[in-house]
């Protein structure tokens, strides 16, 4: 879908991207991860000729962005600011339409469209004719990602969306984002420096430093077979809590032990990871009162702390073996 082969951005006073190449398939979202002035915002902004490249292509869909005209194009793609970029005489409603405006989209479907993605965004239908001013910092952001979904363009480029929100407006929303089935269908590119942000939001990541990509690839291949000693570096303060919520209880199966059959079990999805299994059972009511099983293939296995870290440890230690 997205495609940068050889791309490079040079300033006068060096490269801010030097030479770089991935691919974004459809439908999926790849995370911007790295240190400050790395070069993930320039890397961002080129694909929507905010920022013109100096060297190397990059197509959208097989088609190289040059041979369209910078209007046209982002017309065809959403861009999530941090600070929401909303224009502040404009109301919510305004907000939002610019682009169906721009498409010369009819009033009536502005409007449902409008209503509609507040509601998606569990915004109430009473903030459309408010001012941006008017309404709270996550609010403002809901806001910001309404205007950028509006005319339901396939790409999406997030740039530190949630980067000036409080943690816990961040943390909620990053929940939200990961149940809103307006952004599933989206192929999206989005510029964190929050590690955590990066892998609860990303199918993969893509590390940077210096200008240059470092390592791509999903968390647990980040975690578990870092390239070189900067990827192990740059996740070590927070790894034991990353590894657990980078592994689904899918991933560790075979390495679970097998259920003694019982009855009144809670059932918990493959898709689990193993931070919330734990958390799950921890908060349990009732010293062995509740048992946790989760299901593959129609067949059940015991999921307890003990037999979670077990599995853990041995899933770890596969990497390196």
């Amino acid at each position: 879908m997205i495609r940068l082969q050889n791309v490079s951005k040079q300033y006068s006073n060096g490269k801010a991207v030097d030479d770089i190449s991935f691919f974004i398939k459809e439908g999926e979202t790849l995370v911007l991860l790295g240190t400050s002035g790395c070069g993930k915002t320039t890397t961002l902004r080129m694909i929507n000729r905010l920022t013109e490249p100096t060297q190397g292509d990059i197509t959208i869909n097989g088609q190289n962005i040059k041979t369209q005209s910078p209007e046209l194009l982002r017309r065809g793609i959403g861009y999530v600011l941090q600070h929401h970029g909303l224009f502040p005489h404009y109301t919510v409603a305004e907000n939002i339409s610019i682009v169906p405006n721009l498409l010369k989209w009819t009033k009536e479907k502005t409007t449902s469209r409008v209503n509609e993605l507040l509601e998606k965004l569990e915004l109430p239908l009473k903030v459309a004719n408010l001012y941006p001013a008017q309404l709270s910092g996550g609010q403002q952001q809901r806001v910001g990602l309404a205007r950028a979904l509006a005319a339901n363009a396939p790409v999406l480029l997030m740039d530190e969306p949630l980067g000036a929100l409080d943690p816990v407006t961040r943390a909620s929303i990053r929940k939200e984002f990961n149940t809103l089935d307006e952004l599933k269908r989206k192929t999206i590119l989005m510029v964190t420096h929050d590690v955590q942000e990066a892998f609860e939001l990303g199918d993969r990541i893509c590390l940077m430093n210096e200008g240059k990509i470092v390592q791509i690839g999903t968390a647990t291949e980040l975690l578990f077979k870092p390239s070189n000693d900067f990827v192990s570096t740059f996740f070590k303060e927070q790894r034991f809590q990353l590894e657990l919520e980078s592994i689904q209880l899918k991933d560790i199966w075979q390495l679970l032990p097998k259920t003694i059959e019982g009855t009144d079990e809670k059932v918990l999805s493959p898709e689990t990871t193993l931070w919330e299994a734990i958390d799950t059972i921890s908060q349990a009511t009732g010293l062995g009162a509740e048992r946790f099983v989760t299901t593959v293939n129609n067949q059940n296995k015991q999921v307890e702390t003990g037999s979670l870290m077990a599995a853990y440890t041995a899933y770890k230690n596969s990497f390196t073996a």
